[in-house]
């Protein structure tokens, strides 16, 4: 299916490009959430008339994102779990729990937000986890999990 995207989108093209994509990525997924439009002529006209708008809506998005990078860089963020006397925890600190860590710290964050290479932490330390605000904006910050003796 011919789509026209209306914003970014990763590993597929800017604003504004025309891409064929499988039909039910676009139909389940790219279409619903407002990410794209079926490229007809009649949407592609219309985007060329509003794309000033979306794109200046665009870099409001991205700076927005970068400002909110720039404070979130660097934070180190405190998690307490149940854990054994060997270190190893009893669950696991999954992105929901990050996610929730940082809202509680006044940062708008989803879960979706949060990457982990290496899955769950599942052990008492400090761990590094990455944190994609935007596309283009993705930042560092460091996850302590301390262990609560049952």
């Amino acid at each position: 299916m011919q789509i026209i995207l209306m914003e970014k989108v990763v590993n597929l093209g800017q604003l504004g490009d025309v891409v064929r994509v499988k039909d039910g990525y676009a139909r389940n997924f790219l279409i619903p959430k407002g990410i794209a439009k079926r490229a007809t002529q009649k949407a592609i006209d219309e985007f060329a008339a509003r794309r000033a708008d979306l794109e200046k809506a665009a870099a409001e998005k991205l700076a927005a994102a970068q400002a909110a990078g720039e404070k979130l860089t660097g934070l180190t963020v405190q998690i307490s779990e149940k854990a054994g006397v060997d270190g190893r925890l009893f669950g696991s600190v999954t992105n929901f729990d990050i996610a929730e860590a940082l809202k509680k710290q006044g940062f708008a964050a989803e879960k979706a937000m949060v990457r982990m290479p290496n899955g769950p932490l599942k052990i008492v330390g400090d761990h590094k986890v990455e944190v994609a605000l935007h596309t283009d904006v993705v930042c560092e910050i460091t996850i302590s999990v301390l262990g609560e003796q049952v």
